[in-house]
């Protein structure tokens, strides 16, 4: 039992190192000088612009790596086809791969001298220094964190279910709405959360390819290093708080919403 508390102890201590200290201290930096200034720093123009900009870039890529992730997962676990091991550490390829040098693929890929940049801005689309480059690069930064939680899912729960369904006449997408993903929502739950705050807090591959442009391209994490260089402290750290508030809402929404889904997580009534 001794063992067992010490343990614990050092686990939340590690914790609160490297993770409630800094917070805590962000939190104090912010409002060392009142609030004023920091409704002030989050009012601005530049600020409202960078985080409109986040939250966009949110709202794209969540839903498409979370409908990837699932389909991806289901294909690999379900159906192994061949060269399924190539697919699965291509969808790795992020946790490798720095962002810095996607943004300098990306760059290659789609500047005004790369493979395709040229083809592009004859039709008039802009991808580097625009929103579409900013899009590519948070896709691919977040790409494998459905498909990571929901494949192990599916290995646990098996096909038994699906198949005895199939068997009962249920067409395909019948068996996955009713059947597969009721059994893997809590994996595609998490999938989103973490997708959700690698997505909003992606700073070097947008960095290169958005080419940081103030009220334009700027993105929440690039304007607090922005402000940060500018010297005006108030303002980055409250940008850098606002992105902390805005990730501890999501994962409160999604708990909130897990409880309130999963009799199982409810409290027993005695």
């Amino acid at each position: 039992m001794t063992g067992r508390r010490v343990l614990r102890a050092g686990a939340l201590a590690y914790l609160a190192l490297l993770v409630l200290g800094p917070v805590l201290m962000v939190v104090v930096r912010t409002f060392s000088s009142g609030p004023g200034p920091v409704v002030a720093a989050l009012t601005s123009p530049e600020a409202v612009h960078a985080a409109q900009v986040s939250l966009l870039l949110v709202a794209i890529a969540v839903p498409v790596n979370t409908v990837f992730g699932v389909v991806c997962a289901f294909v690999l676990v379900r159906y192994q086809p061949p060269g399924s091991g190539l697919v699965a550490a291509a969808v790795d390829l992020p946790f490798a791969v720095s962002p810095v040098v996607l943004g300098l693929a990306l760059f290659v890929l789609y500047g005004r001298g790369g493979w395709f940049g040229p083809v592009l801005a004859e039709h008039g689309v802009d991808v580097v220094f625009a929103l579409p480059g900013m899009v590519l690069a948070t896709i691919f930064v977040s790409l494998p964190f459905v498909a990571r939680e929901v494949a192990p899912v599916l290995r646990e729960i098996g096909d038994e279910q699906e198949q005895a369904a199939t068997t009962l006449g249920a067409g395909g997408w019948t068996t996955f709405r009713r059947i597969t993903l009721p059994a893997i929502r809590w994996g595609v739950t998490y999938g989103v959360v973490l997708t959700t705050a690698r997505a909003l807090g992606e700073f070097g591959a947008v960095a290169i390819i958005s080419g940081n442009l103030v009220g334009a391209t700027q993105t929440l994490p690039l304007y607090v290093e922005d402000r940060f260089e500018g010297f005006d402290l108030t303002g980055a750290y409250a940008a850098g708080l606002l992105l902390a508030l805005i990730a501890v809402a999501v994962l409160v929404v999604l708990t909130r919403l897990h409880r309130r889904l999963d009799p199982t997580s409810a409290p027993e009534e005695t």
